[in-house]
């Protein structure tokens, strides 16, 4: 669950990350690295298209300012796998993934804390 999100810093569960996270049912991914920097590719999500179970949802954060761009062959490949996506500025994105996780949804988030 989130606590908290500023820019550059999320809190999860209680522990501060300051760097891009992958976030698991089980676990956070901290130290998410992008190929692209500011444009997510389909290769940058080996860890979430690895996952067992896959999940039902990926929540991708863009960014404070939402800068981070998602490549339309990310999308189309996550709907090809029936992994719905849903891609929004980080703390629209915080807001969403907690609400899922309320609902009980296999979701998993992608999340860039700057930009």
């Amino acid at each position: 669950m989130i606590d908290s999100y500023e820019f550059g810093m999320v809190v999860i569960d209680g522990k501060r990350y300051a760097s891009d996270v992958i976030v698991f049912p089980d676990r956070v991914l901290d130290g998410w690295r992008r190929k692209g920097g500011h444009r997510l590719y389909i290769e940058d999500l080996k860890e979430v298209l690895n996952a067992e179970p896959e999940p039902e949802v990926l929540v991708i954060g863009t960014g404070y300012s939402g800068l981070m761009k998602v490549s339309n062959d990310v999308e189309e490949a996550l709907r090809s796998r029936g992994i719905q996506i849903t891609v929004q500025p980080t703390e629209k994105a915080c807001q969403t993934l907690n609400r899922l996780l309320k609902s009980g949804r296999r979701v998993v988030a992608a999340f860039h804390l700057t930009c």
